[in-house]
């Protein structure tokens, strides 16, 4: 019997945490030259957008989301980030004389795009503070208190069929349930015209979950466990075991990480009561929040 088990990744992260978004600026206009050149940074910009400046920190803090370090922003990576800045402010401007951030759904996407740039940054800051404070004694008693992913750390030899996570990957898997050999998986997934690729491989029991390896742990020798591993579902059988214990460096790495984690769950918690408990919220809405309305207020309306 196929059994099935997520794979353990930490905690899933806080909602707010999502890819910084662009903000919608609006240009210049009706002023005199010279009162925009008073306002203008000496030495900071580097091109004008229809009288709009764009200065040299805008192209920096588009290299830090990117992620490319220094000594990688050639020429022509830079005229590539440039003319990227240029061409969205330019259509930036467009839009603004059309007058879209006037439409309410436009409207509402730039509201919620600086809302959330904002209370990434607010638990960004909340976190790093907290993360730097993280000592040895909080890892080595982190460690001793997960052995599985440590001290008794195992690598499983698979033999295994992956296939991407579609709307057919459900019913695949419940129609796969009973069967006994990767074969048989291999069949019904070339009668739905599932891609996928066979193939042997290796699990890391540290990223399972304790219940899944126990599962694992009792299987039977026609056993198949179906798994997921980020975009994509992995159907194996279990070939073989090694005992691979995580110690020194890699073990106080992955200890960090995973206490991390432990504070983003901690503090996404905290904070989604915090904001519960000094919010109202009316009508219905109340019930489906499981908030208890103030005492004073009016009782919600009879049919």
């Amino acid at each position: 019997m196929a059994c099935t088990s997520e794979k353990s990744s930490g905690a899933r992260g806080f909602a707010f945490w999502v890819a910084m978004a662009s903000i919608l600026s609006v240009a210049a206009c009706g002023k005199k030259p010279d009162e925009q050149a008073a306002k203008k940074p000496a030495g900071q910009v580097i091109a004008q957008v229809g009288g709009e400046d764009v200065t040299i920190q805008e192209l920096e803090n588009e290299f830090r989301l990117a992620n490319i370090p220094f000594d990688k922003r050639d020429d022509a990576l830079t005229k590539r980030m440039l003319g990227e800045i240029v061409a969205r402010k330019y259509l930036v401007q467009q839009a603004v004389a059309a007058k879209l951030d006037r439409e309410p759904a436009i409207h509402l996407d730039i509201m919620r795009s600086r809302e959330q740039v904002l209370a990434s940054g607010q638990m960004q800051r909340a976190l790093s503070s907290k993360a730097s404070s993280i000592g040895n004694a909080e890892v080595d008693k982190y460690i001793a208190a997960h052995p599985v992913q440590f001290a008794k750390r195992e690598i499983l030899t698979t033999d295994q069929i992956m296939m991407p996570i579609t709307s057919k990957a459900q019913e695949i898997v419940e129609a796969t349930k009973d069967f006994k050999t990767l074969d048989q998986v291999e069949q019904t997934l070339k009668a739905n015209g599932m891609p996928y690729n066979r193939s042997t491989g290796a699990l890391d029991g540290a990223n399972l979950t304790e219940e899944f390896l126990a599962t694992i742990r009792v299987k039977k020798t026609d056993d198949i466990f179906f798994t997921r591993s980020g975009p994509n579902g992995v159907f194996f059988k279990v070939t073989g075991e090694q005992a691979q214990a995580l110690v020194g460096d890699d073990a106080a790495n992955r200890a960090r990480q995973a206490l991390r984690m432990e504070l983003l769950k901690t503090e996404s918690d905290e904070v989604t009561q915090a904001a519960q408990s000094s919010s109202k919220f009316e009508g219905d809405y109340a019930r489906i929040m499981d908030v208890k309305p103030p005492e004073n207020a009016a009782p919600a309306p009879t049919k």
